[in-house]
């Protein structure tokens, strides 16, 4: 009795079982966790050792709640393996705003969702604001002190990526903070006015706040000494991508945005049955964010160590540098994500170029392939490949 009741609860749910190998799970089980996860329940034979987690899902994180938003971060609290960057998921109402800050690292940030209004001043007094819209970014080298408010509709969310896997963003430098630190005397000393002009500041920091929606952008110009050398957004959606076969691939680094000089990524899409090609990074650790649809991406971490991984839309992925993988469709509909290095350019190489651009003769002595399997490669990446 007790066996049939446990036959037809996991009846549908993903199994630990490959072939001969294996056997079904009779214990507690928790079958919607195991169904996001199944190369990991059921590995791939060529799956081997004990790499560490290269998966967090933000459904895991600590949500901070405030006033018309919240915050959410993974860090190398929470996934160890990310030690050159950590990333934050943050949701702001119409205009709520992020309040004026700044960071030791550098912020590089991607709208999810909505549309967001940013403002910088930078170390010259060059004044910066904009507004960003939906799969466009924005970069704030660190200690640059800016903010971040949502436009009129929904509002906002967005991503943040920082070049340091370890930095809390609680550890942020807040100006409420600030000045609820500093002696209200030394304020009026520094602007030269009277300390009556301090008596209402807020007497711990505000974070996130509902303030009204801001008006049109022209009517929050502000012209400081001049504009900033270089912007610190970049529309990214409206850059040409590169097409292949499977899909398509936006690159940004200090090339086409020079404000990112500590931070480059990649937007990728991935057609059902296509994938990212088995390649590998030299300059950098990537950390990855999922978008949209489903994948999965098999890790080698060389001395026989090699996992393989699943993800999903709020999903945060994590590649050591110079460890090759591949990131492969395994969804009914286009796979998104962003790709991320600690870097001031991309960077790549590719296994199938590697190969077809050394003697065939040396290749196939170690591999014993036919030749037919280089043939198609040219000299120009496709980064996606099809089925």
């Amino acid at each position: 009795m007790t066996t049939a009741v446990l036959e037809t609860t996991h009846h549908d749910a993903p199994k630990p079982i490959r072939g001969n190998e294996g056997a079904s799970i009779i214990g507690p089980t928790n079958p919607e966790r195991e169904a996001q996860s199944r190369d990991r329940l059921s590995p791939p034979s060529t799956d081997h050792g004990t790499l560490p987690s290269l998966k967090w899902s933000f459904a895991d994180s600590h949500n901070r709640l405030e006033e018309g938003g919240w915050a959410r971060q993974t860090t190398g609290r929470e996934l160890p393996i990310a030690q050159a960057l950590n990333c934050v998921n943050m949701r702001l109402k119409a205009g709520v705003v992020r309040e004026l800050h700044w960071h030791k690292p550098d912020e590089w940030g991607y709208v999810i969702k909505g549309r967001v209004r940013i403002t910088a001043v930078d170390e010259n007094g060059h004044a910066f604001q904009d507004d960003v819209d939906e799969g466009d970014i924005w970069n704030f080298p660190g200690g640059i002190p800016h903010s971040i408010q949502g436009l009129a509709g929904a509002g906002t969310e967005f991503l943040l990526v920082f070049n340091d896997g370890n930095f809390n963003e609680d550890e942020t430098f807040l100006v409420t903070d600030f000045l609820a630190h500093i002696p209200k005397e030394v304020l009026a000393k520094n602007f030269g006015v009277p300390e009556s002009a301090f008596a209402n500041i807020p007497k711990k920091e505000l974070y996130i706040f509902q303030e009204k929606v801001p008006g049109p952008l022209e009517a929050d110009r502000v012209v400081g000494a001049g504009p900033v050398p270089s912007t610190f957004s970049h529309k990214f959606m409206a850059q040409a991508p590169v097409r292949t076969r499977g899909g398509l691939v936006r690159i940004v680094d200090s090339n086409n945005f020079p404000a990112a000089k500590m931070i480059a990524a990649g937007r990728v899409e991935v057609e059902p049955g296509g994938m990212r090609e088995l390649h590998w990074h030299p300059n950098s650790d990537e950390l990855q964010y999922y978008i949209e649809g489903e994948g999965r991406m098999t890790v080698y971490a060389s001395n026989t160590n090699a996992g393989t991984f699943n993800y999903q839309a709020g999903d945060v992925g994590y590649v050591p540098k110079s460890m090759p993988h591949y990131i492969e469709n395994t969804g009914t509909t286009t796979l998104r994500y962003l790709e991320l290095w600690q870097s001031d350019h991309f960077a790549d190489v590719s296994l199938a170029q590697w190969l077809a651009f050394t003697p065939f003769e040396l290749v196939q002595a170690h591999l014993h392939i036919d030749k037919s399997a280089l043939a198609k490669v040219s000299t120009e990446k496709t980064p996606v490949v099809g089925a």
